[in-house]
């Protein structure tokens, strides 16, 4: 049994803390170290106790796995500083984090005649179609490698110091290639293996030297459509990797998907084991079992790693019992279709569910006794297992007959959905009029993406206020001074359009799910989201509905202290959709239509009210794409049709925004034009604007909000830097279509950030305006 990996978090958020303590300066390396390895420690005793039999190491992350092998493979930047030898902590976190001083001083390292006044992070991006975030390795055609980092050895010998004989994890050599960014144009990074091989080679070895008997490679790029010569990549790499270290076996772990063309590659390479992922891919099994040679050990991803309702075990013994009959126990290992990472801890941790919603529920520690289960019936009968199974049935026949399910009065409305609901009343370019004269807006509007830092103060009153230690009366009046001050303070330094902050939201996604029929939420249940950005998502168990107006008193409040226009905030349905645990006896689309429905009805009130600008966040339009081209059309089709049914019940003079992150716009264009928003904000600024090529050779017709302003980084920009970005921009698209903002919310961040960086990002902007009427 094998759960490929775990949540390195910790049940009680430990490594969060840890990491933003030391971020901050109030403890020690020593601390944070310590941490970490009683987190690693409680991993490993947990697995070997639940009955895992395939225990992983490695698996743990300061910050992102990605990064842990760009540090051990020694392709860092030269921006960061560093001079050879082991890479220091604070290196490692301005890799992922940016810094605003001399990094390599900081670390007591000598520059060797680079001077640094602040560097920009990697670049982050979405982990194949997860809301996990992964650091970009930047790689050129002169990238040298060498092994500096020895952690997947030494966290091996940690976990044997402790009695449990682990699986070490490695990020496979061609997925770490292929995910990585080339820093010179058109150059392919893949062309990087002969030099990245030996750095893999010699990590191998000492693994073998340390005792370990397997080894674990994770390549999801397997998922990705792969050209031939990638594939031949992969045959190359993994006849020198299987050599590398005689005695120690190689478990290739692809997952996220099928292996589609892939398959032949894959069954060909002259590993020992190979992880498969029936639950994204449960037709592909057929052809496996033809495929693959009488030794090769199968791993059978059976319990799903990405959502969090229980197994149908039953339905999965029906599977895997032909499969254990044909090839023999030996030949079989019961996994977990991807790493836990993706699912929260422990369902035990919630006790405010309700009872039956609960039973319906399996996070990490209960998927590991899913497996065990599964297992016990294989290795002795289902007899054996009898009374976990009996359970698991009977949740599962309580979750379908539930009345809290399935809602008639939604099923009957999603049936009314008409071509009218999904068009605005007139194409863009006479709606633009219509809005430039109602709104009067300068020349590069400046504007924020909609939430600003949530304060100790402002996190401390919502949980006192939970708690009922706070009245409803008195946190009210809180969140409406601190929404007044920062009118105040956006009107203060000249924003063009204001937005009230989102005092009163704990999350973009949970504060519209506690006020949409369907949606249930944890107290507990944390996943990362990257770094120690953690989130719980919401559970969409039945139809969803939107019972009352959920924006529309704090819209209206906010605007009644300004004469300047503020924007009406909203998480868009294709976003809370996929940043939820979806329940999966619906097709996702079908969910995301009811949200869209919701979603529309608060947009009508919220122009009724007198919003003139509704932003319609869709910032994980890009994540929900399906990893094979061949399925883009369809996802697309609805994503950007429920985007239109929620945006296209307003008049023309109503001006929709919508905003997005890391979207990889060349590969998306069409629908994102498709989309009809008339502004769109994405995040451009670690790319330096990279992701506007797309723009070169399409049109883009409606007005766009490059992101100038990485908020994802606790450095400040200067005003020639967002200057620069958006001369950038002006070249790709018209200055005419140009909004000026950050990348994306500023909740996460600092007053003490936040302030200095948008007081340069407003002189930028008018920085432009004058160029623009002197030219």
């Amino acid at each position: 049994m094998a759960t490929l990996g775990v949540s390195r978090i910790g049940r009680r958020r430990e490594l969060k803390f840890a990491l933003e303590s030391y971020w901050s300066g109030k403890s020690p390396a020593a601390e944070l170290l310590d941490t970490a390895r009683a987190l690693r420690a409680a991993n490993w005793i947990e697995q070997r106790d639940r009955g895992i039999t395939a225990i992983p190491s490695n698996d743990f992350s300061f910050y992102d796995q990605v990064l842990d092998t760009a540090v051990m493979v020694g392709a860092i930047p030269p921006r960061y500083g560093w001079s050879g030898g082991a890479v220091p902590l604070d290196i490692y976190f301005a890799m992922a984090r940016g810094s605003q001083g001399d990094v390599a001083a900081d670390c007591g390292h000598t520059h060797h005649g680079h001077e640094h006044h602040g560097v920009t992070a990697l670049e982050m991006t979405k982990w194949f179609d997860t809301n996990y975030h992964y650091m970009v390795p930047e790689l050129s055609a002169g990238q040298a490698f060498s092994l500096t980092s020895t952690k997947p050895v030494e966290e091996f010998l940690e976990a044997k110091a402790l009695g449990v004989h682990t699986r070490p994890v490695l990020v496979g050599p061609l997925t770490f290639l292929k995910l990585g960014k080339s820093s010179e144009p058109g150059f392919d990074p893949v062309t990087l293996l002969a030099k990245l091989l030996p750095v893999y080679e010699d990590i191998l070895g000492r693994l073998a030297a340390a005792g370990a008997d397997w080894v674990q490679i994770d390549e999801p790029v397997l998922a990705l459509d792969l050209a031939p010569e990638e594939r031949e990549a992969f045959r190359v790499a993994y006849g020198r990797l299987a050599a590398a270290a005689p005695g120690l076996n190689i478990l290739l772990n692809a997952y996220f998907d099928g292996l589609g063309a892939n398959l032949g590659t894959a069954l060909a390479l002259p590993v020992q084991g190979l992880h498969v992922d029936l639950v994204r891919a449960p037709g592909e099994l057929a052809a496996i079992l033809d495929g693959a040679r009488p030794d090769l050990v199968l791993s059978l991803g059976v319990v799903d790693g990405r959502n969090i309702w229980r197994s149908n075990l039953d339905a999965i013994l029906d599977r895997v019992e032909p499969v254990m009959a044909r090839r023999g126990a030996a030949g079989i290992e019961i996994a977990a279709s991807c790493s836990l990472l993706h699912v929260p801890i422990d369902v035990e941790l919630e006790t405010a569910l309700e009872p039956d919603l609960r039973s319906w529920l399996a996070f990490s520690v209960q998927k590991m006794d899913e497996l065990t289960t599964i297992a016990a019936a294989l290795a002795g009968g289902r007899q054996a297992a009898r009374a976990k199974l009996d359970a698991s049935a009977k949740a599962l026949a309580s979750r379908a007959a539930s009345l809290r399910v399935h809602d008639p009065l939604v099923q009957g409305r999603m049936a009314g959905i008409d071509a009218g609901m999904k068009t605005r009343q007139s194409p863009f370019a006479g709606r633009r009029k219509l809005q430039a004269a109602k709104l009067r807006l300068p020349a590069f509007p400046t504007t924020t993406i909609g939430s600003f830092p949530q304060t100790a103060e402002v996190r401390k009153a919502r949980s006192r206020h939970a708690r009922g230690e706070l009245s409803y009366a008195d946190y009210d009046a809180f969140l409406k001074q601190e929404t007044a001050a920062t009118i105040r303070w956006q009107e203060e330094i000249g924003l063009d359009v204001l937005v009230h902050g989102e005092f009163e939201r704990n999350d973009m996604v949970q504060y519209f799910g506690e006020q949409l029929a369907g949606f249930a939420f944890t107290q507990h249940a944390w996943v990362q989201s990257y770094g120690s950005r953690y989130v719980r998502p919401p559970i969409i168990f039945g139809d969803v509905s939107r019972p009352n107006p959920m924006t529309v008193a704090w819209w209206h409040y906010a605007q009644s202290v300004t004469t300047r226009p503020v924007k009406g905030m909203l998480t868009g349905p294709v976003t809370i959709l996929n940043w939820s645990f979806v329940r999966d006896d619906l097709p996702r689309g079908e969910v995301c239509r009811q949200i869209a429905l919701a979603i529309r009805d608060e947009v009508t009130d919220l122009e009724k009210a007198g919003a003139g600008m509704i932003q319609i966040d869709e910032a994980a339009l890009r994540e929900g794409l399906p990893l094979r081209r061949a399925d883009w059309k369809t996802y697309l089709d609805w994503a950007v049709e429920c985007f239109r049914i929620c945006s296209s019940g307003v008049a023309d003079e109503t001006q929709i925004h919508t905003h997005m992150c890391y979207s990889e716009f060349n590969q998306i264009i069409d629908a994102i034009a498709a989309m009809d928003a008339d502004v769109i904000s994405i995040e451009t600024s670690r790319s330096r604007m990279e992701l506007l090529d797309a723009f070169r050779s399409f049109k883009y017709p409606n007005e766009i909000g490059p992101g100038v302003y990485d908020i994802h980084s606790p450095r400040v920009p200067e005003v020639g830097e967002m200057a620069e970005l958006l001369l950038l921009a002006s070249e790709r698209i018209g200055g005419d279509q140009l909004w000026v903002n950050p990348d994306c919310g500023l909740k996460t961040r600092k007053w003490e950030e936040v302030r200095p960086a948008l007081v340069n990002m407003v002189a930028a902007a008018r920085e432009l305006r004058l160029r623009a009427r002197a030219a």
